[in-house]
């Protein structure tokens, strides 16, 4: 199943920074930067004349804060991204409706995570319909339960994603199927499955076909 890629506009004051995220975004697999800018003028014009899904945003630029930009931003997501570390930015930067704050210097994998717990946020609001029960909210909003300490590879952002999918798709899943509706490779959907079944929150189901090894299956028991 092929996704619409996550349009992605980055803002940082200085050229070669903003160069260095623009290539850890485009590396993410489903996100594409669009543009970048270096003044808070710059982003809004950007922003206004592109409509991208996600913006990365500076706090220290040269025209105007980043705390300024955020609250003229509408219909459109923001991760702040700043060294700026002193806890009033950071509250600031919450009520203003950032959707993270990642502190620099990062690493490209620390980016990494945070952008695909926003894509594994995106397919959840996706999936969820015009009305959501509890548990979708909590889910949404990080209260779900989850098991306190994931297998080392494993996200426990992508773990709730297949959760999720399996829980939704109200029928057993093979490892394919769940791929296909999650957008993650085979193998990754099936070690997610098996660690769901390794916690009890999902079953094993060999399904016997007329010839060859059985299809796993699974099914979501919650």
């Amino acid at each position: 199943m092929t996704r619409t890629p996550i349009r992605v506009v980055v803002v940082d004051d200085d050229f070669m920074v903003a160069r260095i995220h623009s290539g850890y975004v485009a590396r993410v697999p489903g996100f594409t930067v669009v543009s970048t800018a270096h003044t808070g003028a710059d982003a809004l014009a950007a922003v206004a004349e592109l409509r991208p899904d996600l913006v990365l945003l500076d706090i220290y630029l040269p025209d105007m804060s980043g705390l300024e930009v955020l609250k003229s931003l509408h219909d459109v997501d923001v991760l702040m991204i700043s060294a700026a570390r002193d806890m009033p930015t950071v509250r600031e930067a919450m009520r203003g409706g950032a959707v993270n704050y990642l502190i620099k210097p990062f690493t490209a994998a620390a980016l990494t995570e945070r952008l695909q717990q926003y894509a594994d946020t995106r397919r959840r609001l996706t999936a969820i319909g015009a009305e959501a029960r509890q548990d979708d909210v909590d889910r949404l909003f990080g209260t779900h339960k989850t098991p306190a300490v994931m297998p080392k590879g494993l996200s426990a952002a992508t773990c709730a994603l297949v959760a999720d999918t399996l829980r939704e798709a109200g029928r057993d899943l093979s490892a394919a199927e769940a791929a296909e509706l999650t957008g993650l490779s085979r193998v990754s959907a099936r070690r997610y499955l098996e660690h769901l079944c390794a916690v009890g929150q999902a079953e094993f189901r060999p399904r016997y076909g007329t010839a060859g090894r059985p299809e796993h299956r699974y099914r979501w028991l919650g």
